[in-house]
């Protein structure tokens, strides 16, 4: 990864949902607004058939809890649509998170009712950063787990995010940073490289090629700009012509060539053995075209050496949306007590009370259970791992998380986690979750 370039991050405040603050001025009057709070965020299951999820978000979502400030912009806003009262203006303009926020690190595996996030302060602090949470959360861990999929079926080939033509401008960055997060080697997408210190990569496209008044021009100065190891777009006209012209003039050196329609696995078969006959054995196949995971799945068998995934990275191969909601479990009494507190609504119930995990291991080193504790931390036999780490501590952000420095954290992360989860998780059929989640009660 190369070095990054700072990014001057907006206030992030207004990113919320009205009803966060109808709450707030509604406990500000009541004069609970202030009571201790613990906050969680999970999801109840995993998309359809899915066997696991990987988290991701964490790190952008920190950040922009520093960032959740009200200034004069945001306070003129709401003042002038009568959203809150005076009251609560007075409040939102002295804002700042004061409280904790522990969770499992970015990378990390997570499965039904895990406690992805867990926030820890004033009802006040904690309740208007539910949308914002939730909204990173969701996106992020959607296409890490899509990316995570997606790395598993390449089987250590290199995989290229360049989905940002097909979703929001903003998501593409984030996408870019999940996606490498899970294992996606490189980004088309340059604010994500300046953002995150992700490594760039990008070759051309057809337009290119059509653009000039032969095939072999557009190569010729493309070779001649970029050097013979660039990548060649073969597939705009006649494959096997292009090939040809492509190895005339860039000789052996020839870095790539890239596929990006038809039969992929054929015509990847038949490219390869046309490239070693005319000498150039070090020339590797890129393909592209409307990839997912079981398009690269179908793909191991055929000599390609590296796969470019757009449309289904960034829409999360069909899950969009880890469905991870924000609820309230635990609060403070008159008596300044802690007591559970969960919804109990059909199909929708939560489980009461501040919870803490760990990953049950066999004597393999391989997981057999999500364990999570209500109220207390679940027993540790010796050779399980806690699952929740402090991101932040009274209100200041701890190093580590965050950057360029988070992002390589977080890879490291997922490829340990990929490592201890049972060989089910690398099945694309639909299954169960691989391990279950299991609650120690006192």
């Amino acid at each position: 990864m190369s070095r990054s370039t700072a990014w001057d991050h907006p206030c992030t405040s207004l990113f919320t949902d009205h009803y966060e603050l109808t709450m707030l001025q509604a406990a500000l009057h009541s004069g609970a607004a202030h009571r201790r709070s613990v906050f969680e965020a999970f999801a109840r299951r995993l998309p359809d058939g899915r066997r696991y999820g990987i988290v991701a978000g964490t790190g952008r979502l920190l950040e922009g809890i520093q960032n959740f400030r009200f200034g004069e912009d945001e306070l003129a806003f709401l003042e002038r649509n009568h959203v809150v009262n005076r009251e609560t203006l007075d409040y939102l303009a002295n804002y700042r998170f004061s409280g904790d926020v522990w969770g499992y690190p970015e990378g990390e595996a997570y499965f039904p009712h895990s406690p992805v996030l867990i926030v820890e302060s004033t009802f006040a602090e904690a309740c208007i950063l539910e949308t914002y949470i939730l909204s990173v959360l969701n996106h992020d861990t959607a296409i890490a787990s899509a990316a995570s999929r997606m790395t598993s079926a390449a089987g250590g080939r290199p995989c290229i995010e360049m989905g940002s033509r097909r979703t929001h401008e903003e998501s593409a960055t984030a996408a870019a940073r999940a996606a490498v997060i899970a294992g996606f080697g490189s980004t088309s997408n340059l604010e994500a490289g300046r953002r995150f210190g992700l490594k760039t990569v990008g070759t051309a496209a057809h337009s290119f090629t059509l653009l000039h008044d032969s095939e072999r021009d557009a190569f010729a100065a493309q070779i001649e700009a970029f050097g013979p190891e660039t990548t060649l777009l073969v597939d705009t006209y006649d494959v096997e012509t292009a090939v040809r012209t492509a190895v005339e003039l860039a000789g052996d050196k020839l870095g790539a060539v890239r596929l990006d329609s038809g039969d992929l696995v054929t015509q990847a078969q038949w490219v390869r053995e046309l490239l070693d006959n005319l000498g150039n054995t070090g020339t590797r196949i890129v393909v592209t075209s409307d990839l997912d995971e079981y398009a690269i799945a179908a793909l191991q068998s055929a000599p390609v050496d590296a796969y470019g995934v757009g449309t289904s990275l960034v829409t999360g191969s069909g899950a969009p949306t880890a469905s991870m909601v924000y609820k309230l479990v635990s609060r403070s009494n008159d008596a300044g007590e802690f007591v559970p507190v969960a919804k109990a609504a059909k199909n929708k119930a939560s489980v009461g009370g501040r919870k803490y995990a760990l990953r049950k291991l066999n004597e393999h080193g391989t997981a057999t259970q999500e364990l999570v504790g209500i109220g207390h931390p679940p027993e540790d036999d010796g050779n399980d791992r806690q699952l929740l780490q402090q991101f932040i501590k009274n209100g200041e952000l701890l190093p580590g998380w965050t950057g360029q420095e988070g992002v390589i954290r977080a890879r490291e992360r997922h490829d340990a986690a990929m490592a201890e989860l049972p060989s089910v998780v690398r099945r694309l059929q639909r299954g169960e979750p691989a391990i279950p989640t299991v609650y120690e009660e006192d």
